[in-house]
Protein backbone atom coordinates (compact mmCIF):
# COMPACT_ATOMS: atom_id res chain seq x y z
CA UNK A 1 0.00 0.00 0.00
CA UNK A 2 1.49 3.54 -1.12
CA UNK A 3 1.73 6.22 1.27
CA UNK A 4 0.45 10.03 1.12
CA UNK A 5 3.34 12.11 2.34
CA UNK A 6 2.46 15.63 4.12
CA UNK A 7 4.74 18.54 3.97
CA UNK A 8 4.33 20.71 7.19
CA UNK A 9 5.99 23.68 5.21
CA UNK A 10 6.42 27.37 5.29
CA UNK A 11 9.69 27.00 7.16
CA UNK A 12 10.52 29.43 4.94
CA UNK A 13 8.36 28.93 1.40
CA UNK A 14 12.04 28.51 -0.44
CA UNK A 15 12.72 25.11 1.39
CA UNK A 16 9.54 23.42 1.22
CA UNK A 17 9.85 24.10 -2.36
CA UNK A 18 13.37 22.52 -2.42
CA UNK A 19 11.97 19.47 -0.31
CA UNK A 20 9.68 18.80 -3.39
CA UNK A 21 11.73 19.19 -6.19
CA UNK A 22 13.72 16.51 -4.10
CA UNK A 23 11.33 14.26 -3.70
CA UNK A 24 10.48 14.50 -6.93
CA UNK A 25 13.94 13.78 -7.95
CA UNK A 26 14.78 11.33 -5.56
CA UNK A 27 11.84 9.00 -6.95
CA UNK A 28 13.04 6.09 -9.53
CA UNK A 29 9.95 6.54 -11.99
CA UNK A 30 8.96 6.50 -15.46
CA UNK A 31 5.65 8.13 -15.71
CA UNK A 32 3.92 10.91 -13.63
CA UNK A 33 1.98 7.89 -11.99
CA UNK A 34 4.92 6.23 -10.38
CA UNK A 35 4.94 9.34 -8.13
CA UNK A 36 4.52 10.04 -4.57
CA UNK A 37 1.28 12.05 -3.99
CA UNK A 38 2.33 14.46 -1.99
CA UNK A 39 0.03 17.21 -0.07
CA UNK A 40 2.56 20.32 0.67
CA UNK A 41 1.05 22.86 3.62
CA UNK A 42 2.72 25.91 2.99
CA UNK A 43 1.95 27.54 6.35
CA UNK A 44 3.44 30.89 6.20
CA UNK A 45 1.78 31.78 9.75
CA UNK A 46 3.92 29.58 11.66
CA UNK A 47 6.09 31.97 14.06
CA UNK A 48 9.98 31.69 13.85
CA UNK A 49 11.54 28.83 16.05
CA UNK A 50 15.02 30.75 16.28
CA UNK A 51 13.39 33.63 17.86
CA UNK A 52 11.04 31.38 20.26
CA UNK A 53 13.42 29.27 21.53
CA UNK A 54 16.04 32.36 21.84
CA UNK A 55 14.28 35.32 22.75
CA UNK A 56 10.85 33.90 24.07
CA UNK A 57 8.91 35.03 20.79
CA UNK A 58 5.49 33.41 19.70
CA UNK A 59 4.84 29.31 20.09
CA UNK A 60 4.89 27.75 16.75
CA UNK A 61 3.54 24.75 18.47
CA UNK A 62 -0.12 25.65 17.84
CA UNK A 63 0.57 25.99 13.94
CA UNK A 64 2.41 23.30 13.40
CA UNK A 65 0.17 20.80 15.17
CA UNK A 66 -2.56 22.76 13.26
CA UNK A 67 -0.74 22.35 9.51
CA UNK A 68 -0.14 18.54 10.82
CA UNK A 69 -3.58 18.33 11.31
CA UNK A 70 -4.99 19.77 8.31
CA UNK A 71 -2.42 17.38 6.24
CA UNK A 72 -4.23 14.60 8.42
CA UNK A 73 -7.75 15.54 7.30
CA UNK A 74 -6.54 16.24 3.73
CA UNK A 75 -5.23 11.82 3.93
CA UNK A 76 -1.60 12.04 4.40
CA UNK A 77 -0.30 9.54 5.93
CA UNK A 78 2.88 10.41 7.44
CA UNK A 79 4.03 13.71 7.90
CA UNK A 80 7.72 15.76 7.43
CA UNK A 81 9.21 19.14 7.89
CA UNK A 82 11.80 21.06 6.14
CA UNK A 83 12.89 22.98 8.76
CA UNK A 84 15.60 21.38 11.35
CA UNK A 85 14.76 24.69 14.10
CA UNK A 86 11.54 23.21 14.00
CA UNK A 87 12.75 19.40 15.52
CA UNK A 88 13.38 21.11 18.70
CA UNK A 89 9.27 20.96 18.82
CA UNK A 90 9.42 17.41 17.12
CA UNK A 91 7.72 15.41 20.42
CA UNK A 92 5.22 18.14 21.14
CA UNK A 93 3.90 18.14 17.44
CA UNK A 94 3.88 14.03 17.78
CA UNK A 95 1.92 13.87 20.79
CA UNK A 96 -0.73 15.84 19.04
CA UNK A 97 -1.10 13.65 15.75
CA UNK A 98 -1.76 10.49 14.99
CA UNK A 99 0.47 10.09 12.20
CA UNK A 100 4.12 9.16 12.19
CA UNK A 101 6.46 12.11 11.72
CA UNK A 102 10.14 11.44 10.07
CA UNK A 103 12.52 13.10 11.94
CA UNK A 104 15.26 15.07 9.90
CA UNK A 105 17.99 14.95 11.99
CA UNK A 106 18.26 11.91 13.15
CA UNK A 107 18.34 10.20 9.82
CA UNK A 108 20.92 13.07 9.27
CA UNK A 109 22.67 11.70 12.05
CA UNK A 110 22.36 8.31 10.88
CA UNK A 111 23.76 8.39 7.33
CA UNK A 112 26.76 10.38 8.44
CA UNK A 113 27.54 7.01 10.83
CA UNK A 114 27.04 5.06 8.14
CA UNK A 115 29.10 6.92 5.77
CA UNK A 116 32.01 6.91 8.39
CA UNK A 117 32.10 10.43 8.97
CA UNK A 118 34.41 11.25 11.92
CA UNK A 119 33.95 15.25 12.19
CA UNK A 120 31.42 17.59 10.59
CA UNK A 121 31.06 21.02 10.41
CA UNK A 122 27.57 22.36 11.39
CA UNK A 123 25.92 25.36 9.62
CA UNK A 124 22.40 26.29 11.15
CA UNK A 125 20.47 28.93 12.49
CA UNK A 126 21.36 30.42 16.12
CA UNK A 127 18.32 28.61 17.58
CA UNK A 128 19.26 24.72 15.93
CA UNK A 129 23.42 25.80 17.38
CA UNK A 130 21.93 26.82 20.65
CA UNK A 131 19.93 23.87 21.63
CA UNK A 132 22.41 21.52 20.79
CA UNK A 133 19.83 19.27 18.70
CA UNK A 134 22.82 18.10 16.59
CA UNK A 135 25.23 17.73 18.74
CA UNK A 136 23.88 15.18 21.48
CA UNK A 137 23.06 13.36 18.05
CA UNK A 138 25.90 13.12 16.67
CA UNK A 139 28.25 12.78 20.01
CA UNK A 140 26.30 9.54 20.82
CA UNK A 141 27.78 7.99 17.62
CA UNK A 142 30.91 9.42 18.17
CA UNK A 143 31.46 12.56 15.68
CA UNK A 144 32.77 15.49 16.67
CA UNK A 145 30.37 18.67 16.25
CA UNK A 146 32.83 22.15 14.96
CA UNK A 147 30.61 25.17 14.56
CA UNK A 148 31.56 28.47 13.20
CA UNK A 149 33.05 31.04 15.29
CA UNK A 150 30.63 34.48 16.59
CA UNK A 151 31.76 36.03 13.19
CA UNK A 152 30.99 32.84 11.18
CA UNK A 153 27.37 32.28 12.83
CA UNK A 154 26.75 35.62 11.80
CA UNK A 155 27.59 34.79 8.32
CA UNK A 156 25.22 32.05 8.21
CA UNK A 157 22.26 33.81 10.21
CA UNK A 158 22.56 36.69 7.56
CA UNK A 159 22.31 34.33 4.38
CA UNK A 160 19.81 32.16 5.71
CA UNK A 161 17.65 35.22 6.64
CA UNK A 162 19.08 38.35 5.11
CA UNK A 163 19.73 36.24 1.63
CA UNK A 164 17.20 33.21 1.41
CA UNK A 165 14.30 34.31 3.34
CA UNK A 166 14.27 37.73 2.58
CA UNK A 167 14.90 36.69 -1.31
CA UNK A 168 17.80 38.71 -1.75
CA UNK A 169 20.42 36.40 -2.66
CA UNK A 170 22.24 39.03 -4.05
CA UNK A 171 23.18 40.20 -0.50
CA UNK A 172 24.81 36.90 0.55
CA UNK A 173 28.38 37.79 1.25
CA UNK A 174 30.19 34.77 -0.76
CA UNK A 175 33.73 35.59 0.18
CA UNK A 176 33.07 35.95 3.67
CA UNK A 177 31.36 32.53 3.66
CA UNK A 178 33.84 30.71 2.28
CA UNK A 179 36.28 32.07 4.32
CA UNK A 180 33.94 30.91 7.58
CA UNK A 181 33.80 27.75 5.84
CA UNK A 182 37.60 27.33 4.78
CA UNK A 183 38.02 28.37 8.75
CA UNK A 184 36.46 25.01 9.65
CA UNK A 185 37.86 22.97 7.05
CA UNK A 186 41.28 23.92 9.04
CA UNK A 187 39.49 22.92 12.40
CA UNK A 188 39.06 19.34 10.76
CA UNK A 189 35.56 19.42 9.10
CA UNK A 190 34.96 16.66 6.74
CA UNK A 191 31.66 18.29 5.32
CA UNK A 192 28.97 20.54 6.04
CA UNK A 193 26.02 19.44 7.57
CA UNK A 194 23.58 22.37 6.03
CA UNK A 195 21.59 22.50 9.31
CA UNK A 196 18.76 25.01 7.97
CA UNK A 197 17.01 24.14 5.24
CA UNK A 198 17.93 27.51 3.48
CA UNK A 199 21.51 27.11 3.51
CA UNK A 200 21.23 24.07 0.33
CA UNK A 201 19.80 26.90 -1.99
CA UNK A 202 22.98 29.20 -0.70
CA UNK A 203 25.11 26.48 -1.40
CA UNK A 204 23.47 25.56 -4.87
CA UNK A 205 23.04 29.25 -5.58
CA UNK A 206 26.26 30.70 -4.72
CA UNK A 207 28.14 27.45 -6.46
CA UNK A 208 30.06 26.79 -3.23
CA UNK A 209 32.21 23.32 -3.65
CA UNK A 210 32.28 21.88 -0.70
CA UNK A 211 31.46 18.51 0.46
CA UNK A 212 28.12 18.26 2.92
CA UNK A 213 25.15 16.37 4.26
CA UNK A 214 22.09 17.81 3.03
CA UNK A 215 19.08 16.82 5.39
CA UNK A 216 16.90 18.16 2.94
CA UNK A 217 17.83 15.56 0.13
CA UNK A 218 18.18 12.73 3.19
CA UNK A 219 14.25 13.70 4.57
CA UNK A 220 13.06 13.44 0.76
CA UNK A 221 14.62 10.14 -0.03
CA UNK A 222 13.49 8.52 3.16
CA UNK A 223 10.16 10.07 2.67
CA UNK A 224 10.03 8.10 -0.76
CA UNK A 225 11.27 4.98 0.23
CA UNK A 226 8.19 5.05 3.89
CA UNK A 227 5.76 5.77 1.21
CA UNK A 228 6.65 2.63 -0.49
CA UNK A 229 8.14 4.27 -3.68
CA UNK A 230 11.70 3.23 -5.21
CA UNK A 231 14.59 5.52 -4.51
CA UNK A 232 16.58 6.69 -7.61
CA UNK A 233 20.14 6.29 -7.18
CA UNK A 234 22.24 9.32 -7.47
Amino acid sequence: MKKIIGIIGGMGPLATADLFEKIIRATDAARDQDFPHVIVDCNTDIPDRTAAILMGGEDPVPQLVRSANTLAAAGADVLIMPCNTAHWFYDDICLRTHLPVLHMLRLTADHLERTGVNAVGLLATDGTIQTGIYENLLSGRGIRVIKPDAPGQRRVMSAIYDGVKAGNLGAIDVAALRCTLDAMIAQGAECFVLGCTELPIVFAQCELPYPVADPTQILAEAAVSFAGYPVKKM
